[in-house]
């Protein structure tokens, strides 16, 4: 996600679970687990000895109870409570009453993004960072156009997107975004989202990868956007499962409701059909543009 540059591991990102049985019709969760316990995290803190850190001096961010978090996701006391309980979700135990860190769990539901494969459960997933992001915007008194064809304009589309190594990707896709005068400090940027892929890469099975940075990046943004490189080549841009990666966005946004929303939307496009064969095709950012704009229409009328 779209972060400042501080590069500091923060304690979200040390948050691990245990692969639990399913809550009722909470089906995604058990996924959510499955992908955190797979990943190379160090041991999850007891709750014994579990305490607060200081955040990074990016945009605030704020402590939940049981009860403003049930209302933001939609779910009961009782099922948040269970959560926590059973090691679902990063919580904290202050006091004797679990208490939830904002910003880890925005982290919590990008991963469950990541961990849906099917369109019934990203569809499920998007529902529930709809209802957040709305509860958050408002609370902010702000609206914004989620459409991602609006999101990614002409401009901002490479093809063919020559690079051959992470680095370079992640330098000239960075560029790319500055040339259209919506992102001010493509250096900033760059080592913003390489350390986030250090962290966690970003590369998916399908050979397409969702670059952005941990936290947003709102001082270097003019809003929201997005960008795109599509390589003629597939190079190693390091999926885990060994897989090449062919297909590069960069998701620039300007908080975390924003992020969340862009990436769920986009990774249920991705999932659709012939989409990603149809981009592949593609010659020249104008055609890529407008089969994005295709398929949104499409995506948007099936719901």
């Amino acid at each position: 996600m779209v972060r400042f540059v501080n590069t500091k591991t923060s304690p979200r990102n040390q948050i691990t679970t245990k692969a639990i049985a399913p809550l009722p019709n909470q089906s995604m969760l058990a996924k959510v687990s499955e992908s955190h316990s797979n990943r190379s995290h160090p041991k999850p803190q007891t709750k014994q000895n579990q305490h607060f850190h200081p955040k990074e001096n990016t945009m605030a961010s704020q402590d939940l109870d049981v009860q403003e978090l049930a209302a933001y996701l939609h779910l009961t006391p009782q099922q948040v409570r269970r959560l926590a309980d059973r090691e679902q979700i990063p919580a904290r135990r202050i006091s004797g009453s679990w208490v939830f860190s904002e910003a880890e769990i925005h982290s919590w539901l990008e991963d469950k993004i990541g961990a849906s494969d099917g369109i019934e459960e990203l569809s499920k997933v998007e529902q529930v960072i709809d209802r957040w992001s709305k509860n958050r915007a408002t609370e902010a008194n702000s609206e914004w156009d989620s459409s991602l064809a609006n999101l990614l304009p002409e401009a901002a589309v490479d093809i063919p997107f020559q690079a051959r190594t992470r680095s370079s990707v992640v330098r000239r896709i960075c560029s790319l975004a500055e040339s259209t005068g919506m992102l001010w400090d493509a250096v900033r940027m760059t080592e913003a989202v390489l350390a986030r892929e250090d962290l966690h890469p970003t590369a998916l099975d399908n050979g397409v990868a969702m670059l952005h940075p941990r936290r947003p990046q709102t001082s270097i943004l003019s809003g929201p956007f997005l960008a795109l490189g599509v390589s003629p080549q597939p190079i190693p841009f390091g999926n885990k499962s060994g897989h090449l990666t062919d297909i590069f966005f960069l998701i620039c946004s300007t908080d975390d409701r924003v992020h969340l929303q862009v990436l769920a939307k986009l990774t249920r496009l991705l999932t659709r059909g012939d989409f990603l064969a149809e981009l592949r095709a593609c010659s020249d950012p104008r055609s890529a543009h407008s089969l994005l704009v295709r398929a949104e229409e499409e995506l948007d009328e099936g719901e």
